[in-house]
C-alpha cells in the first residue's frame, strides 16, 4: 500500500494493524486512537472480551504500526480505561514515545454501580514522538480564567489560561443527545477531539484514527479544515460514518459573518466555557470577553466585532 495521499480523506475497511502494517512511509502529523477497551461492549466485528495477555499482546501490536507511521515531530493520543491504562504506558516507553501529559477525562453520566465507586472517568495518554520538536497550538485552547469570569482581576491574562489536564467540560454522548449515532455503541465527544485536533495538529495535516468507529475523530477532522485517515475493521460501521461525513459536508454552509471553520470554533469556545449562550449576549463585558477569548484562539489577525459575534451566537442557539 506504498503511498497514503490516495487514501486521504477516506475511511479503509480493514484491520488497522495489516492496513497501517504496509505503509511504508511516516504520514500521521496526529493519531488519535480510542480502542476497545476489553471490558465487553457488543461491537460489529470485535469481541470486546479476551485474555488480558493476548489484550496486552494485541495493544503492542496496534500501537507499534501507529508508532510506524508517525512522523518525526507528530503526536499520538491514546483513549483507554483503568484496567489497561498502565500497560499503554509501558510499551509506549518501551516504542521511544515521550508522554507530555496525562489526561483525565473526567465526565458526567457516568457507568452507575451499586458495590463501588461509579466509574466517570477516561484516561487520555498524550505522546509525542520528539519532545523538543512537535505541534502545540497554546492559542487554539486557551479559555477564560476564573479570575477575568467571577473576579473580574486585572491581574489576569487577557489571553485566558491552558486548560488542565482533568477535562470536565465534556458530557459523555447519552443515547439522548443530538450528536449521538445510534448505530455505534460508543462515541466521544466532537468537541473533545477538536480540542485536540485544534492543539496538536495545523491546517491541512494528517489526522489518522485507527480505530474509526462512528467516524467522530473523523468529522472533527474535517470541520477543523484537516486531512483524515480512518480505518475501521466493521464495513457497517465504516459505511455509516462516511455517511455521516457526508451529510457533514452538506451543512458546511457559513453565515453572514464567519466561514465554517471559525463557526465551528466559535461552537468549541461556547462548549468549553460552559456559560449559557443567553447569558454571553446578554452581558456585555462577558461578550467582550468571548470575543476577546474567540480572536485569541483564531489567531489569524482579523478584528471581529462583538455584535457579529452575538448574531451568530444567537443563531447557533436558536
Amino acid at each position: 500500500m506504498g503511498k497514503m495521499n490516495a487514501l486521504l480523506n477516506k475511511i479503509i475497511c480493514g484491520d488497522c494493524i495489516e492496513i497501517l502494517g504496509k505503509v511504508s512511509e511516516p504520514f500521521a502529523d496526529l493519531i488519535f486512537a480510542d480502542p476497545p477497551f476489553n471490558i465487553g461492549y457488543k461491537y460489529d466485528k470485535y469481541y470486546d472480551k479476551v485474555k488480558g495477555k493476548n489484550y496486552i499482546a494485541w495493544t503492542k501490536e496496534w500501537m507499534t504500526v501507529c508508532k510506524k507511521v508517525l512522523k518525526p515531530a507528530g503526536s499520538f493520543y491514546i483513549a483507554i480505561g483503568d484496567d489497561y491504562a498502565a500497560n499503554v504506558k509501558v510499551i509506549a516507553d518501551e516504542l521511544g514515545l515521550f508522554m507530555r501529559n496525562w489526561i483525565i477525562w473526567h465526565y458526567t453520566f457516568g457507568q452507575q454501580t451499586k458495590m463501588k465507586f461509579a466509574r466517570a472517568h477516561t484516561h487520555i495518554f498524550y505522546f509525542v514522538n520528539d519532545k523538543k520538536n512537535f505541534i502545540f497550538n497554546e492559542h487554539a485552547v486557551r479559555v477564560p480564567s476564573d479570575r477575568q469570569l467571577i473576579y473580574n482581576d486585572r491581574r489576569a491574562n487577557p489571553k485566558g489560561k491552558m486548560p488542565d489536564d482533568v477535562w470536565g467540560e465534556f458530557s459523555r454522548v447519552c443515547g439522548t443527545f443530538k450528536e449521538r449515532e445510534e448505530w455505534h455503541p460508543c462515541q466521544m465527544p466532537e468537541n473533545l477531539l477538536k480540542r485536540i485536533i485544534a492543539v496538536s495538529s495545523n491546517g491541512g495535516d494528517c489526522v489518522l484514527d485507527p480505530f474509526s468507529g462512528s467516524g467522530t475523530t473523523l468529522a472533527a477532522a474535517k470541520q477543523l479544515d484537516r486531512n483524515y485517515v480512518g480505518v475501521e475493521i466493521s464495513r457497517k460501521y465504516a459505511e455509516n460514518a462516511k455517511k455521516r461525513l457526508a451529510q457533514l459536508e452538506k451543512q458546511r454552509d457559513g453565515n453572514l459573518y464567519l466561514k465554517p471553520l471559525e463557526t465551528a470554533e466559535l461552537k468549541r469556545l461556547v462548549s468549553e466555557m460552559e456559560v449559557p449562550v443567553r447569558e454571553i449576549t446578554d452581558d456585555k463585558n462577558l461578550l467582550d470577553l468571548f470575543t476577546n477569548q474567540f480572536s485569541v484562539r483564531m489567531n489569524n489577525g482579523r478584528h471581529y466585532k462583538t455584535e457579529e459575534i452575538a448574531t451568530v451566537l444567537r443563531d447557533s442557539a436558536s
